[in-house]
């Protein structure tokens, strides 16, 4: 007897345990159809995953947790001896053990962005750690968390602030480096979305490829994007910070999430535009990133003012707060569309800042008058933004004002741009200058000269002709044909101005 249960009792066990094992992948197969139907997987399953994500995902199993503390515990002894490779090999395996866990690609991203890249001095060393944060958000946390809000919002805060802000002495070297990078890819700030949809040599094709592979970046989500929020300028950080948080409300649909995961991202549009009209169009670029100029898009205001609005729909709670930014944004279009001589629209937002805050502006003061109050309140203004929009204004004002031989206005309008100038690098004093400085006032002269007299979006060909003999340059060449400018229509009675982008 008891050889024959040792003959069968071995094969007997193998074969219950196969059989065991056959059916807890049926009741598997099960319970992953029913958690998908009732919407408790967080990402789908990966195919493709890399063995070591499988290996550790499947055979770990409750220890993950346990064997991810102690690698925390490690990584945070690593930083402090300023061990930063070693730390990101042991945060990659972090990230291995907990590939769902949103909270961890945020930290570990945030801390290369944020915290390494400051230890080191070189703008080169800095930006290969922020860049290094970018992508664990955007390669990496996003392949395993598609529809994980805080993973888009942290995406494009990266873009919003540590990019596009000037609170680290490199920014300008980062923003430098990333119109390196995607410039070649758009041809410029405004991309060809024809060629990007339906690229036709093999040219188009290796760029729409790279873009897709390497960026993460879908042209038709950029063409949605543009289409609701734009124009916009592509090799600016502001773009791409509206563009991830756009595909993060796209991709978030039908999951479950809290209500303010929403608004937050719709929260990071609406800065992120206000941020573009102070300075969303690219005017200088020197090689090596030393010196990076941008000015007000003056393009967006109608839409930028409607993503106000629309937040404050979002968010009742906070509607005051978003009413009073609003308000202040108002004022500001209203000015730099003066500043800019686009006088048609700026008296139209004018009037509609009147309307839908009543009490914002003097009841007595007029359109002009409450331009020369702003240009003496800005005198003192320490804002990088401000100012050189105020400045570009100015100097549009010059000579625009010498094309149609106001010699004196134009005079007065210079003196009070070098004395702007002047104040305003006196005020930041000499620490902040390579941070925040303003170009030299001729550079900047020239800078919006050159945009002045541009065939295709400066001035009418006749004044531009009339500053070019003012000044005594030479004629364009016959070969170039100028654009018509579209004729401006007043807006309706009740109606923001619909039309406020065009120029005037």
């Amino acid at each position: 007897m008891s050889s024959f249960r040792s003959r069968f009792y071995k094969p007997l066990l193998a074969f219950l345990a196969v059989a065991l094992l056959f059916a807890v992948s049926l009741a598997q197969e099960q319970l992953n159809q029913r958690r998908e139907t009732m919407g408790l997987t967080r990402a789908d399953i990966l195919d493709n995953a890399p063995p070591v994500l499988a290996f550790t995902t499947v055979a770990l199993g409750g220890f993950r947790g346990l064997i991810a503390n102690m690698l925390w515990i490690r990584v945070a002894d690593l930083q402090e001896q300023d061990k930063f490779f070693e730390m990101v090999q042991l945060s990659d395996w972090i990230t291995k053990l907990q590939p769902h866990f949103a909270t961890v690609w945020v930290h570990l991203a945030w801390n290369m962005s944020y915290n390494i890249s400051v230890k080191f001095n070189d703008p080169k060393d800095r930006w290969l750690w922020v860049k290094r944060g970018i992508e664990l958000l955007r390669d990496e946390g996003l392949r395993y968390n598609p529809k994980e809000a805080l993973l888009y919002r942290e995406l494009a805060w990266h873009f919003q602030h540590k990019m596009g802000a000037n609170l680290d002495d490199a920014h300008n070297y980062y923003k430098a480096m990333w119109v390196d990078e995607i410039g070649p890819l758009l041809g410029s700030g405004r991309p060809n979305y024809d060629e990007l949809l339906n690229p036709q040599t093999d040219d188009a094709r290796a760029r729409v490829q790279t873009l897709r592979e390497k960026y993460k970046m879908d042209p038709r989500w950029m063409k949605l994007v543009d289409e609701e929020y734009g124009p916009l300028e592509w090799r600016l950080p502001e773009t791409h910070a509206v563009y991830w948080a756009f595909v993060g409300l796209e991709n978030i649909k039908g999951a479950i999430l809290k209500e303010q995961d929403s608004i937050n991202l719709r929260r990071v549009i609406f800065q992120s535009m206000q941020l573009a009209f102070h300075r969303g169009r690219l005017v200088f670029l020197a090689k090596g990133g030393s010196e990076f100029t941008t000015a007000p898009n003056l393009e967006i205001v109608a839409r930028t003012s409607r993503a106000y609005e629309e937040m404050m729909e979002l968010e009742p709670n906070m509607r005051q707060n978003i009413e009073t930014a609003h308000k202040n944004f108002l004022k500001t279009a209203v000015y730099f569309l003066y500043d800019y001589n686009r006088l048609t629209q700026a008296d139209e937002w004018f009037k509609y800042l009147r309307k839908k805050y009543p009490t914002a502006i003097p009841a007595n003061q007029g359109l002009d008058e409450y331009a020369l109050a702003r240009v003496a309140e800005d005198i003192g203004e320490t804002s990088h933004d401000r100012v050189k929009a105020i400045l570009e204004g100015m100097l549009e004002s010059v000579f625009l004002n010498l094309a149609i031989d106001e010699d004196d206005l134009a005079t007065g309008y210079d003196r009070f741009a070098q004395r702007i100038w002047s104040r305003f690098m006196q005020e930041i004093g000499t620490i902040s200058k390579g941070r925040v400085g303003l170009p030299p006032l001729a550079q900047l002269k020239k800078q919006v000269l050159d945009r002045m007299l541009d065939l295709e979006s400066g001035l009418d060909p006749r004044i531009a002709n009339q500053l070019r003999t003012k000044l005594g340059l030479p004629a364009p060449s016959p070969s170039a044909t100028p654009t018509n400018q579209p004729a401006v229509t007043p807006p309706s009675n009740n109606a923001p101005p619909a039309n406020a982008a065009s120029k005037n």
